[in-house]
């Protein structure tokens, strides 16, 4: 059983009986082109979701059949002055920042093209499962820009710098089976079922504790980089956050008494 959010005519938010929410990019007419609506009202789910105690897992998706997102809308683009486009710049970044600051585990689905700024919304996931029809890759310099939505940052901490610069410069697409390859991908699936094997992880991730799942996120996220002894002082505070939760009552009492936790989320 679900229930559905729309934020403007390009996203919904579907929320599953499993404590998972489900990001839809959905734009098909335009292959899902991230244009300035369409940022505005994924920066406005996010934000739906990050204020949701409910929503334990968060799986992107996307509602058309040959593309997760083929990034930016260059139609719209040509057409905006520089004042426009500078106009415009916090709120394309609110769209990425969104996706990336999600304060619960996150997962792409991917399949078709998903290249630009669309890669990026997959990079700003923790995890990405794709099927065999995936296309990535940060192709921006080809067209005289950068990746502008944290590509230059989020694709180096999963392959590493020189892999990344060779991926940036050469604007080259990958396709799925090297996606999976080099790390670009998590998970590779048959093709077609890319959303039913994100939505399965997420129900797997989301049996968990959900005070648990976001500490451990933030201890991920913020230690990543540290040095060991200041990564160790992240994750002891995140420790210390769901220590004297009920989630940690809850958990210790349902091992005990050997059954299902029944979670507060608290």
């Amino acid at each position: 059983m679900t229930d559905e959010q729309r934020f403007g005519d390009v996203v919904v938010v579907r929320r599953h009986a499993t404590r998972v929410a489900e990001l839809v990019l959905d734009r098909p007419k335009a292959m899902n082109a991230v244009s300035s609506a369409m940022a505005a009202a994924l920066a406005e789910a996010c934000a739906t979701l990050t204020a949701d105690p409910a929503v334990s897992v968060t799986v992107l998706t996307s509602s058309h059949d040959r593309a997760f997102c083929v990034g930016a809308d260059l139609k719209e683009r040509n057409s905006l002055t520089d004042a426009e486009l500078v106009r415009q710049r916090p709120h394309a970044r609110a769209a990425y920042t969104g996706v990336l600051d999600l304060p619960m585990p996150t997962i792409a689905a991917v399949h078709g093209f998903a290249l630009g700024g669309g890669f990026e919304l997959a990079l700003a996931c923790d995890l990405i499962v794709a099927d065999g029809t995936a296309v990535v890759g940060l192709p921006e310099v080809s067209v005289g820009v950068i990746p502008g939505g944290g590509g230059t940052q989020l694709l180096p901490r999963r392959v590493g710098a020189a892999r990344a610069a060779e991926l940036v410069f050469t604007a080259r697409r990958v396709a799925a089976e090297e996606a999976a390859r080099l790390g670009l991908v998590d998970q590779l699936v048959p093709d077609g079922e890319d959303r039913t094997a994100a939505l399965e992880l997420a129900d797997r991730i989301a049996a968990n504790s959900p005070v648990g799942l976001r500490a451990a996120k933030r201890a991920l996220r913020l230690g990543h980089g540290l040095d060991l002894r200041s990564g160790l002082e992240v994750e002891d505070a995140a420790w210390r956050s769901v220590a004297f939760s009920g989630d940690r009552a809850e958990g210790v009492a349902a091992f005990n008494e050997k059954r299902p936790p029944r979670w507060p989320g608290e």
